[in-house]
């Protein structure tokens, strides 16, 4: 049976290693942007995430406890002269392992980082997801998010 936890120091390694799969995801869809094969950060750097409260990372595990995916997310404070006041959970990331994407593992991910969003009163949950991902997006759009706003670009 797989359970969604807190990620901690022992899954460091899983963690990099599903970090170079999204890396390469990317790398794939956009040479031109991405270098590839990489991870957006390092051990340390992780060490330093996964103590910081406002960035909680979630690991699904399987019963022998293999990380088959993670959650980055950014809890988000939000308002002032335009904007309404209120907290978002941000999702940085979303990864389950390729070779068993497809058996509920990032749906259980998400639902789990839902739940945690309502636990600290999150208005709302936002992510990014990059156009050469389109996997990713139809994932998203089939749990009910929904585009809420456009990023553009010209290459020069």
């Amino acid at each position: 049976m797989n359970t969604v936890r807190r990620a901690d120091s022992r899954d460091i390694p899983a963690i990099l290693d599903l970090l170079v799969q999204v890396n390469m995801v990317h790398h794939n869809g956009r040479p031109d942007l991405f270098k590839g094969p990489t991870t957006k950060y390092s051990g340390e750097e992780l060490e330093q995430i996964l103590r910081n409260e406002e960035t909680p990372v979630f690991v699904c595990v399987d019963e022998s406890g293999r990380v088959l995916g993670h959650g980055f997310c950014i809890l988000q404070h939000s308002g002032g002269r335009l904007m309404v006041e209120h907290d978002t959970l941000y999702i940085d990331d979303i990864c389950v392992d390729g070779s068993i994407q497809g058996q509920g593992v990032g749906r259980m991910l998400y639902g789990h980082i839902l739940s945690f969003a309502r636990e600290k009163g999150c208005y709302n949950v936002t992510l990014n997801v990059w156009t050469c991902n389109p996997r990713a997006a139809a994932f998203y759009e089939k749990l009910g998010l929904k585009p809420y706003k456009t990023g553009m670009e010209v290459i020069l």
